[in-house]
């Protein structure tokens, strides 16, 4: 590369980052460093590992096959609402938190579709209203409507309720022949039901959507049957603590009892007494998510190799625990096992090819191993999943300032 072009690429790159891009485009990152790498820069360079799963998931009586798209939610408005914020204190939406879950619950519950599972999918799609993918906030879509991939950003609507509104219309198309009640709205309503006569009005359960809403998409409907469970868990209010107690002084020996319980503990912080709890729990009837909660508690404890395990009984229940491979490869890359540590970043990431917080780790593994290039075309990978992503963004930044001048 001629060494004046070389030169201006590099000012171009260290100008864009040093004026605080929103946005770390191509542009500013390319999949390649343009001049060499300052391997004593990139050591004393503080990077960010992209932090674990924290919130437990409450299991469900139901197999996740046996729960249906039509019928009543479960979750209140105001639990939706809370999870939300929980998730992402800076949702990039049109109008409050407030407002798109009750557009959910009116939208949905007028079609007889669940709303809270409803608006668990609209979660798993933007990224908990926090995009980054092709589709942008301005657009107000909430589920991917006609984003079939290659940059095509897909479907507008002029406000957040008419969003999810064709939302549900489109999961109406794949759940039952009965027309909307309002106004059809969804661009895709019709390609659906002239286009594809084995999905119109056959697709009655979540899981059912794999492969077929999302593609490969495996464990779509888990991924989103997951969010709702961690989003109806019991709050670690005073009147959650006394319902829990009193279910367990009903029924001590009732495992369910005790996983509510163990629930309220937690959101309390009180994890001596969530731990026995699930202690209990699991002796009585054990199951890949008390197992996933239980790690969750050690770990915090710092005791790593008891959290390991568990996550490794978790795994071994429930093979498509996306969260519990992403979360034991945390654990394995505080250890230094890094080899340990990227295969299960990479499992994650088979799980939910949009997992950018996988991908971003999977560069940490790579500095790690001093395979600095692996780790820049690997973070240059990881934006292209979520341009918006602050773990991306900053780790982009720190590594443009480790390169070297052009000379």
């Amino acid at each position: 590369m001629n060494k004046i072009i070389k030169t201006t690429i590099v000012s171009a790159i260290l100008a864009a980052f040093a004026a605080g891009t929103a946005f770390a485009r191509e542009a500013d990152f390319p999949s390649e460093p343009p001049t060499k790498i300052n391997v004593k820069a990139v050591k004393n360079a503080d990077f960010v590992l992209a932090a674990a799963f924290d919130t437990p998931i409450l299991p469900d009586k139901e197999e996740p096959t046996d729960i249906e798209i039509m019928g009543a939610g479960e979750a209140t408005e105001e639990q939706m609402a809370e999870y939300i914020k929980k998730r992402n204190k800076n949702p990039k939406l049109n109008c409050t938190v407030k407002d798109i879950v009750r557009y959910y619950y009116i939208e949905a519950g007028r079609e007889g579709i669940r709303p809270d599972i409803a608006l668990c999918q609209a979660l798993k799609e933007t990224g908990v209203f926090g995009y980054g993918g092709d589709v942008s906030p301005k657009q107000n879509n909430f589920c991917g409507l006609g984003a079939t991939g290659n940059k095509e950003p897909g479907a507008s609507f002029a406000t957040p309720q008419l969003g999810v509104r064709a939302h549900i219309q489109h999961l109406m198309v794949y759940t039952t022949k009965r027309r909307p009640s309002l106004e059809v709205i969804d661009p895709r309503y019709e390609l659906v039901k002239q286009k594809h006569p084995e999905i119109y009005g056959n697709i009655t359960k979540w899981t059912g959507l794999n492969g077929v809403w999302a593609v490969p998409g495996t464990t779509y409907g888990q991924d989103i049957l997951k969010l709702w469970r961690q989003a109806k868990a019991p709050t670690g209010s005073d009147a959650s603590l006394a319902a829990a107690r009193k279910a367990v002084e009903n029924a001590p020996d009732d495992a369910d009892a005790l996983t509510y319980r163990a629930m309220v503990y937690i959101n309390r912080n009180q994890k001596f007494s969530a731990r026995a709890d699930l202690d209990a729990a699991i002796n009585l009837a054990p199951n890949a998510e008390l197992y996933y909660d239980r790690a969750l508690i050690t770990d915090t404890a710092k005791k790593r190799q008891k959290a390991i395990q568990d996550y490794n009984e978790a795994i071994k229940l429930n093979p498509g625990f996306t969260e519990a491979y992403y979360n034991r490869g945390i654990l394995y890359f505080e250890e230094k096992k890094y080899n340990e540590a990227k295969k299960d970043f990479e499992k994650a990431l088979e799980l939910d090819p949009r997992f950018a917080n996988a991908k971003n780790n999977i560069a940490m593994v790579y500095l790690k191993r001093k395979k600095y290039k692996d780790a820049w075309r690997t973070l240059y990978e990881a934006g292209e999943i979520n341009t918006t992503n602050e773990n991306i963004i900053k780790n982009k930044k720190i590594f443009v300032k480790c390169l070297k001048p052009a000379k």
